[in-house]
């Protein structure tokens, strides 16, 4: 299952969502290439969702929730990626 949590982190002058997957890297890269989502937005272990985009993710059919669920989703499954264990880089 793919889920995002409501446009609400500020950057660049816009809000962003946060998509992740709670089974795979690999269900959550073809989720986003589905709804073309470019691989530039993965960081870590999710994909940075500009707010106008969220509508089109929902309707793809990603599980809305919050950003705290997010958290507890990534966790649970084992795909949470801390900053300090990524050594600053991005996730395959």
């Amino acid at each position: 299952m793919v889920y995002v949590d409501p446009p609400a982190w500020p950057a660049d002058g816009r809000l962003w969502s946060h998509l992740v997957s709670d089974v795979s890297y690999a269900e959550l890269h073809a989720f986003a290439a589905r709804i073309g989502l470019p691989r530039r937005a993965f960081d870590r272990d999710h994909y940075d969702v500009p707010e106008e985009r969220f509508a089109a993710v929902v309707g793809h059919g990603a599980r809305v929730v919050s950003s705290r669920e997010i958290v507890t989703v990534l966790r649970r499954s084992g795909l949470r990626l801390p900053k300090h264990l990524a050594g600053g880089r991005r996730r395959p």
